[in-house]
C-alpha cells in the first residue's frame, strides 16, 4: 500500500484512489466533454507505484497529468490544471496567513496589516482606507473570477506578480491583487465616490476584461517601485547631458520601467570637439554604456533592462549603428543588448524608391555652419514641408562636409539587419510629427522601446553648478522626458460582453490618476507627465476576436471591422477623458493644441458625422485631461494572463510550448473550437502581411500616437518583397513598425 506523507513527513496516511478521484471530478466539473476516467487511472496508477509519496507532490502531478492531455481537441484541460494549482495556492495562503483552506480566501485587511508590517506592501493603503472600507472591499472579491484563468496565465500571475513576504511565501492570491491595483490607483479621489469607483476597477479587472502594464500589475499597493511602463529620453550633444541621461535611464530600469533613447543630437564618429578636428567617437561608445546598464540594472530581479536607442537615417554613424545587434564582426562594435530603431523621414523612402542618392551628415557640424538642427524639422505635408527644404540645404551646401551613398544600400543594410536580428523597428517621423497632437509645444524625435508613444521630446539642459552654503547646488532646465502609463482592453472578453462603454471611462480614470500617485526617479519626467498628463490606452487580443466573430484575417471584413472598432474605442477614450477634464481640470498645456483647435478632429475626417462634431465641441468648451491617448502595445505578458492574443498580431500557433526558465507548458489558441479553429488555421508566417498592413492602417487612423505592429516573414523572404512591405506601410500612414519577425530569428 502507498503511504501519503505530510508535513515534511511527520503524517503518514494510506493512499485513498477513491478521495484523489472524488477531487478531480470536483476541480473538471464544469468541463463534462474531457475524459477523466483515462485520467484518474493514470495518476491513480502512477502514485500507486511508489511506496511513498509526499501529498505535496500529488497537486503537481496533477497538473502535470492535465497538461498533457492538452491539445487542440481537448484544451479545456488546461482549466483543469487551473483548478488544481488554485487549490495549491489556497493551501500555501492559507497556512501562512492562519485560515481555513477551504474558504479559499481569507480576511483581506489582516492580509493588508501583515504585509505592511513587512514592509512589502506601502503603508498608504492603512492610511486612506478605513478598516470598515477595506472590509467593505474584502466582501466585493469573488473567488470564483480565478476559475476564467488558463493555467498559463495564472502561472504567469502568481509566479511574477503576486505579493509574498521578502522570501517569496505564498501570501496575496489572484483577485487580492486585483483589488489592490484598484484600491491603489483610486486611492487619491473623492471619498464620497472612491469605493464604488474602486469596486468599478476590481469589476473590470477581475472579469479580466482589462490589463494594467506590468510595473502598475507588479508594483500597486507595494512599497517600492513605481507605476509607468515607457519613458523616451532626448540626450544633447554633451558629455554631461550622455552621462546624466545613463543615471536616469539606470533608476527607470531598476523600477521596471522600458526606454527609448534618443540619440540623433550626438555627433558623429570624426567630428570636432572643442575645434579639434576628428576628436569625437561617435555614438556607439555611448550605446556601449547604455548596453552595460541594461545588463546590470535589472528589473526588479525579474528580466534585465529593456532599452531601445534611436539614431536618424541621416547621421553620419547610420552604419555602424544599424550593424550594433549583428551576430557577426567586431565585437567592440556591437551592443546585443539593445534594441535599435530609426527615424526615416518622407524623403528617405522618396529616394528608395527612386534608386536616388542619400546624404549623411553630423549633426553638430549642422549645427555649427547652417545656425539650425536639422532633426527638427519635419514635413507638414507628404512630398513638401521644411525638412526636405533644410536637408536639401545641407546636401547643397559647400561648407558642410557630407557622405554621398545610394538610399537603396541604406536599406538593404536595414533588411539584413531585421532578417537576423529582428530590427532596428521603424520611426517615420513626418508622419508622426504630422499627426502630433501637441505640436504647438514641442518636436517628436523617436518612440520608445516597444514603438507605440509618440510623444514631445527635449534634452534636460544643466544650466549651472554653484556651491552656496556649503553645499554643491545644481541647476537643470528640464526637458520632456516623456513618460507613458498604460492598460489594455482585452478585446476577446470586453467585446462579445459588450462592456466598452462602461469599461473605457473606468480604464482612462485609472490611468490618469497613476499620473498623480506615481512615484519617478527622474524629475523631469514627473514634471513631463504632469504637463501633458499622457497615457496609453490600449488593446489586445485582436485575433481572439476575429476568431469569436467567425472574421477571416484576409479579408476586407477584417480590415472594415479593424476601422469600425476602433473608431468606437477612439470616440468612447476621448470622451472618458473629456468628461474627466470637465471633472477635474485640462491637461496644463491643452491651449493651443490641435485638442483645443479642433484640428485633431479635422485631421482624421471626424467631424462629417454628428457624434464626433459634438464630441469635438465638447473637448473645445469643458477641454481634455490628458494630451496623449492612446497607445496599444504588445501585451505578451498580460495578454497571456488574461487569456488571450498579444497586440494585433496573428497567433504563431494553435497549439505550442511556453517555456519559461524552469518549466514548459502547452498553450492553445483562446477559446479553441470547430468554428473558432477555422479563423486560426492561418498563423503568423503564413498570413499574406499586406492585408495585415491594410488592417493596422485603418486603426492608425484612430490612435493618437501610435501601436506596436509586427511583420511576419519566412527565412526565404525575398529583399524585394521584405522591401515591398516597407513601402506599403510607410505609403498607409504608419507611424512606427516594431519587429521584423522571421522565422530565422
Amino acid at each position: 500500500m502507498t503511504i501519503i506523507t505530510k508535513n515534511n513527513g511527520a503524517r503518514e496516511l494510506p493512499f485513498e484512489p477513491a478521495r484523489l478521484e472524488r477531487f478531480i471530478d470536483e476541480i473538471a466539473k464544469d468541463y463534462p466533454a474531457l475524459n477523466t476516467d483515462s485520467f484518474k487511472r493514470r495518476l491513480v496508477t502512477t502514485i500507486s507505484a511508489r511506496e511513498v509519496y509526499p501529498a505535496s507532490e500529488i497537486t503537481n502531478q496533477l497538473i502535470l497529468e492535465a497538461l498533457s492531455n492538452l491539445d487542440e481537441e481537448e484544451p479545456d484541460w488546461t482549466y483543469v490544471a487551473t483548478q488544481a494549482y488554485l487549490r495549491k495556492l489556497y493551501r500555501e495562503a492559507s497556512k501562512n496567513r492562519a485560515y481555513d483552506a477551504d474558504e479559499r480566501y481569507g480576511d483581506f485587511y489582516g492580509l493588508i496589516k501583515v504585509l505592511s508590517t513587512m514592509g512589502v506592501y506601502s503603508p498608504k493603503t492603512l492610511e486612506l482606507y478605513s478598516k470598515e472600507e477595506i472590509n467593505e472591499l474584502g466582501a466585493e472579491i469573488n473567488p470564483d473570477k480565478d476559475a476564467l484563468f488558463t493555467y498559463i496565465g495564472l502561472r504567469t500571475l502568481a509566479d511574477r506578480y503576486l505579493a509574498g513576504d521578502k522570501k517569496g511565501a505564498v501570501y496575496e492570491l489572484p483577485q487580492e491583487r486585483w483589488m489592490m491595483i484598484a484600491m491603489t490607483v483610486m486611492r487619491q479621489e473623492p471619498k464620497e465616490h472612491r469605493i464604488t469607483l474602486v469596486k468599478e476597477a476590481y469589476w473590470a479587472l477581475s472579469n479580466l476584461f482589462m490589463t494594467v502594464a506590468t510595473p502598475t500589475l507588479s508594483n500597486a499597493g507595494k512599497n517600492y517601485g513605481q507605476l509607468s511602463s515607457c519613458f523616451i529620453d532626448t540626450v544633447d550633444d554633451s558629455l554631461q547631458s550622455i552621462f546624466d541621461s545613463n543615471t536616469d535611464v539606470a533608476n527607470l530600469s531598476k523600477d521596471g520601467g522600458g526606454i527609448g533613447v534618443y540619440l540623433g543630437k550626438i555627433r558623429s564618429r570624426g567630428s570636432a570637439i572643442k575645434g579639434y578636428a576628428g576628436a569625437s567617437s561617435g555614438v556607439l561608445p555611448w550605446m556601449k554604456q547604455l548596453n552595460n546598464t541594461a545588463v546590470s540594472v535589472d528589473q526588479l530581479g525579474q528580466r534585465k533592462g529593456a532599452i531601445a536607442t534611436y539614431l536618424d537615417i541621416w547621421h553620419k554613424d547610420i552604419y555602424p549603428f544599424l550593424d550594433a545587434k549583428l551576430n557577426n564582426g567586431d565585437e567592440r562594435q556591437r551592443t546585443h543588448d539593445l534594441f535599435t530603431g530609426v527615424c526615416i523621414p518622407d524623403i528617405f523612402m522618396e529616394q528608395v524608391r527612386k534608386r536616388g542618392d542619400w546624404y549623411l551628415f553630423d549633426p553638430h557640424e549642422v549645427h555649427q555652419v547652417m545656425g539650425y538642427s536639422l532633426e527638427d524639422f519635419y514635413d507638414e505635408k507628404k512630398g513638401e514641408g521644411s525638412f526636405r527644404e533644410k536637408y536639401e540645404e545641407c546636401v547643397q551646401s559647400n561648407d558642410l562636409t557630407k557622405t554621398k551613398v545610394a538610399a537603396i544600400d541604406v536599406m538593404k543594410r536595414i533588411l539584413r539587419s531585421q532578417l537576423e536580428t529582428g530590427g532596428p523597428f521603424m520611426f517615420y517621423r513626418d508622419e508622426v510629427n504630422r499627426m502630433n497632437a501637441n505640436k504647438h509645444l514641442g518636436m517628436i524625435y523617436s518612440s520608445n522601446l516597444c514603438t507605440e508613444i509618440a510623444q514631445n521630446q527635449s534634452p534636460t539642459i544643466q544650466t549651472e553648478q554653484i556651491v552656496k552654503d556649503g553645499k554643491i547646488v545644481i541647476t537643470k532646465e528640464p526637458g520632456d522626458f516623456v513618460v507613458c502609463n498604460l492598460s489594455s482592453i482585452n478585446l476577446g472578453r470586453a467585446v462579445p460582453a459588450g462592456v466598452l462603454d462602461r469599461l473605457i471611462p473606468v480604464q482612462v480614470r485609472m490611468l490618469d490618476n497613476v499620473i498623480d500617485i506615481n512615484n519617478l526617479p527622474v524629475l523631469q519626467a514627473q514634471l513631463t507627465n504632469q504637463k501633458y498628463r499622457a497615457v496609453g490606452l490600449g488593446t489586445f487580443g485582436w485575433h481572439h476576436l476575429l476568431a469569436l466573430k467567425g472574421i477571416e484575417w484576409e479579408s476586407e471584413e477584417a480590415v472594415e471591422y479593424a476601422d469600425k472598432l476602433y473608431e468606437q474605442i477612439a470616440f468612447l477614450t476621448i470622451k472618458a477623458s473629456a468628461e474627466l477634464a470637465r471633472e477635474k481640470g485640462a491637461y496644463p498645456a491643452f491651449e493651443g493644441s490641435e485638442w483645443q483647435t479642433g484640428r485633431y478632429f479635422e485631421r482624421r475626417g471626424y467631424l462629417y458625422d454628428m457624434k464626433w462634431a459634438e464630441l469635438a465641441e465638447m473637448v473645445w468648451r469643458t477641454g481634455i485631461r490628458n494630451g496623449y491617448l492612446m497607445a496599444p502595445a504588445p501585451n505578451a505578458s498580460t495578454a497571456l494572463i488574461a487569456g488571450s492574443t498579444a497586440a494585433c498580431d496573428p497567433i504563431f500557433d494553435v497549439y505550442y510550448n511556453e517555456e519559461k526558465k524552469d518549466y514548459k507548458i502547452p498553450v492553445t489558441a483562446p477559446d479553441l473550437n470547430e468554428d473558432t479553429a477555422k479563423i486560426y488555421e492561418k498563423t503568423a508566417y503564413e498570413l499574406d502581411q499586406r492585408w495585415s498592413i491594410r488592417q493596422n492602417a485603418a486603426r492608425q487612423r484612430h490612435v493618437d500616437q501610435s501601436l506596436s505592429f509586427n511583420i511576419y516573414v519566412k527565412n526565404d523572404v525575398k529583399a524585394a518583397e521584405l522591401l515591398e512591405l516597407h513601402h506599403m506601410a510607410h505609403d498607409s500612414g504608419f507611424k512606427t513598425s516594431y519587429y521584423m519577425r522571421s522565422t530565422s530569428n
